[in-house]
């Protein structure tokens, strides 16, 4: 077998780089080793910034988010009580986010490449990467072979294409946070039009949605919960105790449909690149999800390879491909200050610790009493320029 880009993921990356490169005429094959069913139901976060939705605009991917994606103007920081509005409008004018479920965008790109004959191969098994660092890698699909002239890892964290590169190739910094989220999908209608960050004594909370009769919310929780000590009473009781307020707002609750763990770490992989091999999405950085961050870190980063590989097919330059990690760096260290900063400013870290509660509570004070304040959370919420 043989393409232009071999692509190792059918996550949001991997989807999102192959339809950008259909667009400027680039071959591209991605294998994936889950089920079509499985990635298109895997429920993720669905927060999608400013670029992010006009890119998916741009390149034709807009009309279910257009028709079923919430548009939010601002987002409120509830403590002591009291729930207080970062204006969006106000501060960044034409910015907004919109609240739309990954696996939807994923439905949609899928969709998208296979209208376009696009070939993706679900269930992929025994994958390896060879001759990286030569001008014809391959991909091993246990006896068969792809080759292609470059490789984009898009395939996470624990995926074959960042294990490919030798261990003295890379730097890897990573920070582990002593707590993880407890989320739940409930059938409940919204309470509130906006995402709601709680900061309370018992630990971080959180309110969104996924549609107007669905709603997703978080618990702080120890890194090794077990989930079955938390039955459904217990989940609500503890949600309405840390997000009740003065005013009387408090969650609506409904049967649970999905609960789950999710883990709390911070992770970069420096370069994102080795040879011809190309790191994107969680395979070169992780970010905790308190800023919403992650699916908008994965589409920039194709959208910043895409440009490059139609670019080198284009003019053989490869000035755009030699650039590629330090341009996405830049971007991902913001993104992972912002994200540390939120995690850092809502998060209880030791319940013992007076000191650190009241310095929580003064700097949210500040963030939400002071224009300046406010204004840096918006923009960085809505998203900083795709290439920063």
């Amino acid at each position: 077998m043989r393409t232009q880009v071999g692509i190792i993921g059918a996550g949001p990356a991997g989807l999102m780089l192959s339809h950008l490169l259909h667009l400027e005429g680039v071959e591209s094959v991605i294998l994936e080793a889950h089920t079509r069913q499985y990635v298109e139901e895997r429920v993720r976060a669905g927060v999608l910034e400013q670029g992010t939705v006009d890119l998916l605009m741009e390149s034709g991917m807009g009309a279910r988010l257009k028709k079923q994606g919430l548009v939010h103007h601002g987002i409120e920081l509830s403590f002591s009580g009291r729930r207080n509005r970062i204006d969006f409008q106000d501060l960044t004018p034409g910015r907004s986010i919109t609240v739309y479920a990954q696996q939807e965008v994923i439905k949609d790109l899928i969709q998208a490449r296979m209208d376009a004959g696009g070939e993706i191969h679900f269930e992929v098994s025994d994958v390896s990467l060879h001759g990286l660092d030569t001008s014809k890698p391959s991909i091993h699909i246990g006896a068969q072979e792809l080759v292609c002239d470059f490789v984009a890892g898009c395939d996470g964290s624990h995926g074959v294409s960042r294990a490919s590169i030798p261990e003295d190739a890379l730097r890897v910094f990573e920070r582990e946070y002593p707590f993880a989220w407890l989320g739940i999908l409930a059938e409940a209608p919204p309470v509130s039009d906006e995402l709601i960050y709680t900061y309370h004594e018992r630990g971080f909370a959180l309110f969104s949605m996924r549609s107007p009769q669905i709603t997703r919310l978080y618990l702080q929780c120890a890194p090794d919960e077990d989930i079955a000590r938390w039955p459904d009473a217990r989940i609500w009781e503890e949600l309405c105790t840390r997000q009740a307020t003065s005013d009387g707002w408090r969650p609506a609750e409904g049967p649970i449909l999905q609960k789950g763990i999710t883990g709390m770490r911070s992770l970069v992989i420096e370069p994102m690149q080795y040879g011809r091999l190309f790191l994107a999405g969680d395979a070169a950085h992780i970010v905790p999800p308190t800023g919403a961050k992650g699916m908008n870190l994965a589409i920039a980063d194709v959208r910043v390879l895409a440009r490059a590989l139609a670019e080198f097919y284009a003019t053989g330059r490869r000035e755009l491909l030699d650039q590629y990690s330090a341009t996405c760096l830049r971007r991902v260290w913001k993104v992972q200050r912002f994200s540390w900063w939120m995690t850092a400013m809502l998060h209880r870290f030791d319940s013992k610790d007076g000191f650190e509660l009241r310095r929580q509570l003064a700097e949210l004070d500040y963030v939400t009493g002071s224009r300046a304040a406010s204004t840096s959370l918006a923009e960085n919420y809505v998203g900083l320029p795709m290439e920063c």
